[in-house]
């Protein structure tokens, strides 16, 4: 088979993996799995077309007057699809070497829980509507458009994040001191007769000011108040873009690492742009 495979879980690496599969269940793989292949890529996007549909559908099932009017072409539409994604699970799990692996992966467990709550809705009602966790099977959609060189990026990210979250978590708990701080000043100034009943609900103003949201369901009636809030919303604005610059430094770090960790290998030279192919210095091509 000339198809790449994406999860290590039905990737058939040697001549043992395929012999352990009937044609049939080869042939299988290859349609459901295959990334490159005819039958594999027409296989994917009828998948995610489907799927699209359905969690359409479910979203139009929420809106009173459409359900009221097409009650029944929704409910058989939405039982066609939940039999068609069950048969679909139990042809991923019959053409894979390691089923339960298979069934235990992160795509294993989506493909599961995008089926389970049709089921669960003949014994608790409403249930039908986490269906819409099937539009994380669309993630499948990198794999058919050949986005996987774009996971790399990714773990950039995920990676600056890891690393700047102690210093985030110690500006939430900043934030949260200021809250507060300045919620239970304005229970203290405004009072229940304003609105601030309880110091819980001064501390949700205090969020709310503090976020630049700003909903007007309690707000300050003294000049005293008036100023906190003001102070509130300046300190607002002021700390907003901290978060973002943390988050923005351990990224340039992860971007800086990665270029100096590609050295030529004619010069030695480090510093290179991550898509650079040949060196800046003497022209050398570059490793990947």
């Amino acid at each position: 088979m000339s198809s790449k495979r994406t999860s290590q879980f039905h990737v058939l690496k040697t001549d043992e993996d395929k012999d352990a599969l009937a044609p049939w269940q080869l042939e299988l793989n290859d349609i459901i799995f295959g990334a490159e292949s005819r039958k594999g890529k027409a296989f994917d996007v009828f998948l995610i077309i489907a799927i699209l549909i359905s969690v359409i559908a479910v979203m139009i099932e929420s809106i009173g007057i459409l359900l009221e009017h097409y009650r029944r072409p929704l409910y058989l539409l939405e039982w066609f699809f939940t039999i068609a994604f069950t048969l679909e699970y139990f042809c991923r799990l019959s053409c894979v070497r390691h089923p339960l692996k298979y069934a235990l992966s992160f795509y294993g467990i989506v493909d599961l829980f995008s089926i389970i709550p049709t089921y669960l809705s003949l014994f608790i009602p409403g249930a039908n509507t986490l269906l819409v966790i099937r539009i994380l099977r669309i993630l499948r959609v990198f794999r058919v458009l050949k986005l996987s060189s774009y996971m790399h990026e990714a773990e950039q990210l995920v990676w600056a994040m890891h690393s700047s979250k102690r210093k985030i978590l110690v500006f939430l708990y900043f934030v949260c001191t200021i809250v507060v701080v300045f919620g239970s000043i304005m229970y203290l100034v405004e009072g229940p007769e304003n609105g601030f009943t309880s110091i819980p609900k001064s501390i949700y103003w205090a969020i709310v000011t503090l976020t630049t949201v700003g909903y007007g369901d309690v707000t300050p009636s003294t000049a005293f108040g008036q100023m906190i809030a003001s102070a509130t919303m300046i300190t607002g604005y002021a700390i907003i873009a901290v978060p973002t610059g943390i988050y923005t430094a351990e990224l340039t770090q992860a971007m800086r690492a990665q270029r100096d960790a590609r050295g030529c290998i004619g010069c030695g030279k480090t510093g290179h742009e991550l898509d650079a192919d040949f060196c800046r210095h003497c022209g050398h091509e570059l490793p990947e």
